[in-house]
């Protein structure tokens, strides 16, 4: 992420507006085929807001992810994936989270919720996220803040069943 904002103290976050940097983020995921194997994957078009306040819990993200950008490494999968079966792009072009809440576990963990939508639906979801530290960018283009979030979620819950055997 790049920021607009200012470094404060060594021991606190920097506080500004933090955008997404297309070039060094992903959207990666991992699911189950035929419950055997993993399918791995992750969406190339992610695009965000991280608005970081002197009071980190009353801080906000918002991502914009393009689901059409999705990519397996597997071109008739991709396809299908980007079809009314699947994640339907051609009436649900994005997949958007917004948090509703930021608390902190540590000086380098942290909970976020907030709602996720997907094909349409919104649901709450939890993501575990690791603070990784900030760096100054060597090309001068000024100072970056790194995370990793994770969570999981079921597809069924968004509307996805196709192939569902439940």
């Amino acid at each position: 992420m790049s920021t607009t904002g200012t470094a404060t103290t060594a021991d606190a976050l920097p506080t500004g507006t933090w955008n997404v940097e297309p070039a060094h983020s992903s959207a990666n995921f991992s699911v189950r085929h035929l419950g055997l194997s993993k399918v791995r994957g992750h969406f190339e078009k992610v695009e965000g807001t991280l608005e970081l306040a002197d009071d980190p819990t009353q801080s906000s993200i918002n991502v914009t992810i393009d689901a059409g950008s999705i990519q397996t490494n597997q071109p008739d999968r991709d396809g299908h994936l980007k079809s009314a079966d699947f994640l339907d792009v051609e009436n649900h072009p994005v997949l958007e989270f917004r948090s509703t809440r930021i608390a902190k576990e540590s000086d380098e963990d942290w909970i976020v919720e907030g709602e996720l939508t997907v094909h349409g639906v919104t649901r709450p979801v939890t993501l575990d996220v690791e603070y990784l530290g900030t760096a100054q960018d060597p090309m001068g283009a000024g100072q970056r803040i790194a995370f990793e979030a994770e969570t999981q979620i079921v597809r069924h819950d968004f509307g996805l069943t196709w192939g569902s055997h439940s």
